[in-house]
């Protein structure tokens, strides 16, 4: 069975409480339980973990180097901020997915910009929740494209 780490940023553990016009109603630890249930399926295990600290999530992504296959990652706001979280993905050698609940393409302009999408297997956003599975299924693939 293939391990994949889960990374939220800040605030996503206010997910279901914050702004759920923008972010829906589901709790983040729903969310991670609805992505690990699809990656079952697929033979993959799921790790996941939250931090409003950007060190830990730096942290985290270099151990995924060492312990993972692939990544999904939602920066949150550090998506506009990290050039840490940035370079931290490009040291690495695991593909990781950047999703986000809202299109960050039609919101402030502020949040058009994300540090990690140049250096990411790719983009999933404004799919709600639902951008998580999307991204797992695309993280699914980029894995087997490196396979092959």
């Amino acid at each position: 069975m293939g391990k994949l780490l889960l990374l939220n940023g800040p605030n996503l553990n206010l997910l279901g409480q914050r702004n759920k016009d923008q972010y829906g109603q589901k709790s983040l630890q729903h969310v991670e339980q609805e992505v690990r249930a699809y990656l079952q399926s697929f033979s993959f295990h799921l790790d996941s973990f939250q931090s409003n600290h950007e060190g830990e999530l730096v942290d985290w992504i270099h151990k995924a180097n060492e312990e993972y296959e692939g990544v999904l990652l939602n920066p949150g706001a550090y998506t506009h901020t990290s050039v840490a979280l940035r370079d931290a993905i490009e040291a690495v050698d695991v593909p990781v997915v950047e999703i986000h609940i809202s299109n960050i393409h039609n919101r402030e302009s502020f949040r058009h910009h994300s540090f990690i999408a140049p250096v990411a297997a790719g983009q999933v956003v404004g799919f709600g929740t639902n951008s998580y599975i999307i991204g797992a299924f695309a993280l699914i693939e980029s894995l087997k494209e490196r396979e092959s």
